[in-house]
């Protein structure tokens, strides 16, 4: 048999025209700018235009160490691509300036422009969803062992616990009137720390959670009123909603738990003594954001983002990348329970939470599926949400 060399078959396809190669870099995600020989901004797309704040003619105008923190890795990087002719990656590189304000953390890709020596493109990746994930598993991780501590709290301290405040009670009635206020302390201590183990008994709960078609606007209105009539009558609330957004696939009781607690800490963050105190409710539309489903190989979109703001100061830096983990609170009187709860709540409606906080300007932002109305499956998992 005569054997015969495979060659690959070519296509040749058309160039694209200037005007198609510039709508597909205005496609792109990520901010994309083309640096001239000098340091002067050539070129810059879309996403480029909304992280510097400044539209592509102005951007043009500047040089690119008018736009970064003074001695930004990125000029350093910049240097060396031109020297090297060869692509360099640099990640978690701090872009915040007074323009772009607070930390702006992004991945840096510089590569050369070959057609046009000494231009060099770089494209920016924010790591602000990268971080999201990493971090919701281990909110998700966090909240597993709580549930495994809650269930066995459950059997090994509230059984002990009876016994002790029984014998106490026993003790009282043939104690002086001086003993009888250390039994009594007994039993007061025996009760609080009852209430906590109910209060982590919610961990274990894995019993299935009745779901249905919710309004978020409804939700978040009554959490408002509640808010309002209570710990929160001297806060101005502000709402912010897209009225276009669609139900979500959830229970109402645990989503008005969720945003409760929201609203609640914002108001303890901004204290009972502010005269301009202001939380801010916010529903948005936001394509973009996919998670991997637990147990599950299922990409799921979450584009509904509903966002708790408050101009309170803000969480410790150090606390912060432990803030939704259990018995982490800044409350002197508080148990730390409160976001772990909240983390595990939106974690089974597939979900995530995040905080992003600076002085004068905190916001707990929720993330969750679009709900198609095709039901759920036995499992518990959600169907019908939009395919990423």
């Amino acid at each position: 048999m005569e054997s015969r060399s495979l060659q690959p078959t070519r296509i040749m396809l058309p160039a694209l025209t200037a005007s198609a190669a510039e709508a597909v870099l205005n496609s792109l995600p990520h901010p994309v700018i083309v640096v001239g020989p000098n340091g002067e901004v050539c070129d810059a797309n879309a996403a480029a235009e909304q992280f510097f704040d400044v539209s592509a003619t102005l951007l043009r105008r500047y040089v690119l160490r008018d736009l970064v923190p003074f001695g930004s890795p990125l000029l350093a990087l910049i240097d060396q691509v031109r020297s090297r002719g060869a692509a360099v990656n640099e990640y978690k590189v701090d872009l915040g300036t007074p323009r772009v304000s607070g930390e702006r953390l992004v991945d840096l890709h510089v590569a050369p422009v070959l057609e046009q020596p000494g231009n060099v493109v770089v494209m920016l990746q924010q790591r602000t969803i990268a971080d999201k994930m990493d971090r919701q598993l281990t909110h998700r991780s966090a909240a597993r062992s709580v549930t495994a501590l809650a269930a066995m709290l459950a059997h090994e301290i509230k059984n002990p616990l009876s016994g002790i405040r029984g014998a106490a009670q026993l003790l009282e009635q043939s104690a002086s009137d001086d003993d009888r206020s250390l039994t009594r302390l007994i039993c007061e201590e025996a009760d609080r720390i009852v209430k906590l183990v109910d209060r982590m008994e919610v961990f274990a709960d894995k019993r299935p959670v009745e779901r249905e078609p919710v309004n978020i606007h409804a939700v978040l209105e009554h959490v408002k009123k509640l808010a309002q009539s209570g710990f929160a009558r001297n806060i101005r609330f502000v709402e912010d909603y897209d009225p276009s957004l669609p139900a979500i696939l959830g229970n109402r009781d645990q989503l008005i738990q969720v945003f409760l607690n929201l609203v609640k800490n914002a108001a303890e963050a901004i204290g009972p003594n502010a005269t301009d105190g202001e939380i801010q409710l916010t529903t948005a539309f936001r394509p973009g954001v996919r998670l991997m489903l637990p147990g599950s190989k299922t990409r799921v979109s979450l584009p509904l983002e509903f966002c708790v703001k408050d101009n309170g100061p803000g969480v410790p830096d150090d606390l912060r990348p432990h803030l939704f983990d259990p018995f982490v609170t800044t409350k002197p009187t508080g148990t730390g329970l409160g976001l772990a709860l909240v983390a595990k709540i939106i974690g089974d409606h597939g979900g995530i939470v995040e905080c992003e906080s600076q002085p004068r300007k905190t916001s707990f932002c929720v993330l969750m599926p679009m709900y198609t109305g095709e039901g759920v499956e036995p499992g518990g998992a959600v169907e019908g949400f939009r395919r990423g």
